[in-house]
């Protein structure tokens, strides 16, 4: 488990005794009366300077543990030493241009990204920030719904305002785990992308140099190829998020089609009643991570999640099919490299199964090897068009089935109508990006 926040936790053992408020026996009613006061005056501070927060994740929290855990690094003196220069954005940025060059050839795609930029772990986590509260909201919302829906009436009652401090605290509680969680991903990425879903702001390639050269130091491959090897994920990732409007949104929505889902065990509300101690924060935090209160997973959940499973193997497969046909054999090292990218992004970190114990939510493509063969397939039978156009409408896309007889499907895109030899893959996802602009900004103004 990790820390309180701001130190704010259980008494220590050895010091209780005279005046210490856990020992009643060691102190008079006066005493204990300010005692009292003091822990409530120190909690109210403890709120204050963790800022305010409307939901059920206190976002401002989360960010300053993250940050706080990150204080110590300085990926400022990182450098590619084996690159040639010792400026870690000029590498970055020289790695992007090749590798978007190279991409040019391998898929009808164009780029999407417009800057390409070099992140620090800090960076990292005040610029997706943002995109995880759109990823979680969802999901701690109706965790939330579920847990006070699930309290007897009797109860809601006779707790009555301080069911709302209760809820500041679950928030504060959630934020502490999700702000550690987001520390130790923030050391592990290597990309913007690297989990399969476009963090960062649109438009933007981002790599992080110092966890790319920690990556690099287990490989016996130079810097500079690992460098331009990820650089070509980073763009290949940003042009499917830019061209496949239809993309980000279905992800999102997949994840609040879980959340909907969300049940909680009411006989764990009563075990967890004797659990904690409302005069400490940690205590909320503890029960939060014992497994009480995780959700039941629905058959409706189970289907969203094989969905999800499905969409972001399609995602990373075509990643991995399309920066293998663009590198080719220019990089000596680029198979190598990319049978260690693959079991590790199939595989998963810890950081990644901190958010999986959080929400039940796991970002992993299990599939995406049967995904990468089913996109070089149809991508050697009926060329490069054929196989980014079914980019072009989600009813297109194949479907965890497919992923089960790959040749099936190539067969039958040698039959379907939907996908004509005089189409124009381009011109699709342009009107398909055009009819989702209102969309959005009906959203901007709501």
């Amino acid at each position: 488990m990790s820390n309180p926040p701001f130190g704010f936790g259980p008494p220590d053992p050895d010091k209780r005794g005279d005046g210490d408020p856990s020992d009643p026996s060691g102190q008079s009613g006066a005493e204990a009366f300010n005692q009292l006061g003091q822990m409530l005056s120190q909690l109210g501070q403890m709120m204050s300077q963790a800022g305010t927060s409307s939901g059920p994740v206190n976002y401002d929290l989360a960010k300053q543990i993250a940050l706080q855990n990150l204080s110590g690094r300085d990926d400022a003196k990182i450098g590619f030493s084996s690159s040639g220069s010792g400026d870690s954005a000029t590498a970055v940025r020289d790695a992007a241009h090749l590798a978007e060059l190279w991409l040019d050839a391998a898929t009808i795609l164009p780029a999407g990204a417009t800057t390409t930029v070099s992140w620090s772990a800090r960076s990292w986590v005040e610029k997706t920030l943002p995109t995880w509260q759109r990823l979680f909201d969802p999901v701690a919302q109706q965790v939330s719904s579920a847990w006070m829906q699930a309290l007897p009436e009797e109860a809601k009652q006779a707790a009555g305002p301080l069911l709302s401090m209760m809820g500041q605290m679950g928030g504060m509680a959630f934020g502490s785990q999700l702000g550690n969680a987001l520390a130790q991903l923030a050391q592990e990425v290597l990309t913007s992308t690297d989990v399969g879903l476009p963090l960062g702001p649109a438009a933007t390639s981002a790599l992080l140099p110092a966890n790319i050269e920690k990556f690099t130091e287990g490989l016996e491959l130079p810097a500079s190829e690992v460098l331009v090897f990820l650089a070509a994920r980073e763009a290949a990732h940003q042009r499917l998020f830019a061209h496949v409007p239809w993309l980000g949104p279905r992800l999102l929505a997949t994840v609040e089609e879980f959340a909907r889902g969300i049940t909680v065990d009411t006989s764990a509300l009563e075990s967890l009643a004797g659990r904690i101690d409302p005069a400490n924060p940690a205590s909320i935090e503890e029960a939060m991570s014992s497994g009480l209160l995780e959700p039941q997973t629905t058959p409706e959940q189970h289907a969203a999640l094989k969905r999800m499973e499905t969409l972001l193997a399609l995602v990373e497969g075509w990643v991995d099919v399309v920066v293998a046909e663009a590198i080719g054999d220019r990089l000596p090292g680029a198979g190598a490299l990319r049978e260690t990218l693959r079991r590790r992004r199939a595989t998963g970190g810890p950081a990644e199964q901190t958010f999986a114990t959080l929400v039940g939510l796991e970002l992993r493509p299990r599939r995406m090897r049967a995904a990468s063969s089913l996109w070089k397939l149809v991508g050697d039978r009926h060329g490069l068009e054929k196989r980014d156009g079914l980019w072009s409408h989600p009813d297109l896309m194949p479907t965890s089935e497919d992923l089960d007889e790959p040749l099936d499907f190539a067969d039958r895109m040698t039959e379907v109508t939907s996908l004509p030899d005089d189409l124009d893959p381009i011109a699709e996802l342009e009107r398909t990006e055009r009819s989702a602009k209102p969309d959005e900004e009906t959203d901007k103004d709501s």
